[in-house]
């Protein structure tokens, strides 16, 4: 059976470099660091005290105050990020096919600032004193739930969880639901808000998180670099709409790219690192070429995983030359949690969105700190080191990949019409 064609006609985005699309992306563009001291939570007694935030968030600009008091912070990311892609659409509530129309959201951890004040008052004053709306707060399902009530959406409305990958598989199964039929639009992307305590203490005694550069921020986020010494947490959320192609057309809507393909493994390797052989990966990378039916030397650019650990920057380098083989030296590849932080579930379609824009626009993004390469790791690709760089001939196809706890890899592919 032939495959329906899938288009992205809308984005939204709040991130740690801005509250839009149009702000993130000019500060990729302009290789800003979003990364600062820590505002959220005391960290006096904390080895890390920095993270990418969102800053100045208001979210009543885009949706009830009210209703955005009973949501968790990740929860409010999604829902302006999809109001922001809804109008980027050019639809309103009232002009979505609310039958036809699905979410898929990608979550790796939920409500984690209600989970941590919850626990607390349970522990210090007993159940009785617990917010009532605890648990629907805290769960991740409430983010695609809150999104469906807000926007009427009414086919399925699901939570994907696959750690630092889960917001490119909510991509990757948006895709196949289009494809299928079984929907004609879908609003997929992810969110995430690990920024508190609870967070930063959790991933600060895994050692995978950077912890000295707190009196310079905005270097600590090196991918590649060889004075990189661990991820930095971000938080945001980024929504894509969706599409069959031929609805799109039929609507005159504004088509930013195709979405080809889309491919997801498993390491069956580690709970917590990669294969440090890349193979779970490059399965991936060539799986999302075969479904998207082209070749590897059809990529001009990749947004790499690029976390800025040691084990991650050097198995997604060999990940890349094994699936692509020489031509993953002839592209361009770059790390933009550099810039953003390492927002787990709404990391991948955040670059996702960052690798669609960069086709708009022909400027392939920088992965900044990058001073000195770690060749001797492997880690010899061209990553465009700290400056933006424009294509001459423009960019027609660009891929993605996000590798998460627990060996999920997944990749997704688009290409200008």
């Amino acid at each position: 059976m032939e495959k329906r064609r899938v288009v992205v006609t809308g984005l939204g985005c709040v991130s740690p470099l801005g509250n839009t699309v149009a702000e993130t992306w000019e500060g990729v563009k302009a290789g800003k660091s979003g990364i600062k001291n820590i505002t959220l939570f005391d960290t006096t007694n904390f080895d890390v005290k920095i993270a990418g935030e969102v800053k100045d968030f208001d979210p009543s600009q885009w949706i009830d105050k009210k209703e955005a008091r009973k949501m968790a912070r990740f929860c409010q990311f999604a829902t302006v990020a999809s109001v922001q892609a809804m109008q980027d659409a050019g639809l309103t509530k009232e002009t979505i096919d609310s039958e036809r129309t699905s979410i898929v959201l990608g979550n790796g951890i939920g409500g984690f600032e209600v989970m941590e004040n919850s626990m607390k008052k349970y522990f210090d004053a007993g159940p009785s004193r617990m917010p009532p709306l605890t648990v629907p707060m805290m769960i991740g399902n409430e983010g695609p739930g809150n999104i469906s009530m807000l926007l009427g959406i009414k086919s399925t409305a699901w939570n994907i969880q696959t750690a630092c990958a889960s917001s490119t598989d909510a991509l990757g199964l948006a895709l196949d639901q289009i494809r299928s039929g079984r929907v004609d639009m879908c609003f997929a992307g992810g969110a995430e808000a690990a920024v508190t305590g609870f967070g930063i203490g959790g991933f600060s005694v895994l050692k995978t998180l950077a912890s000295s550069y707190n009196d310079c921020p905005e270097k600590a986020s090196r991918p590649f670099d060889k004075a990189r010494e661990g991820f930095i947490m971000g938080e945001g959320s980024t929504m894509l709409v969706l599409e069959e192609y031929e609805h799109a057309k039929a609507r005159g809507a504004k088509i930013y790219c195709e979405f080809l393909g889309y491919g997801g493994t498993s390491d069956a390797y580690h709970i917590t690192s990669p294969d440090p052989e890349g193979n779970g990966g490059a399965r991936a990378v060539t799986l999302a070429l075969e479904d998207a039916g082209i070749s590897g030397d059809e990529l001009q650019y990749y947004n790499a995983h690029g976390t800025s650990t040691h084990i991650n920057d050097s198995s997604e380098t060999a990940m890349l030359k094994k699936a692509l083989g020489d031509h993953a030296y002839k592209m361009k590849v770059s790390s933009t949690k550099s810039m953003t932080g390492h927002c787990l579930g709404a990391a991948g379609a955040l670059e996702a969105m960052i690798s669609i824009m960069a086709m708009q626009d022909g400027v392939y993004p920088p992965t900044i700190n990058l001073d000195n390469p770690d060749v001797e790791a492997g880690c010899d690709l061209d990553y465009v080191p700290n400056k933006a760089v424009k294509a001459e001939n423009g960019i027609n196809c660009v891929a993605s990949g996000s590798l998460g706890f627990g060996g999920h890899n997944g990749v997704v592919i688009f290409k200008k019409i």
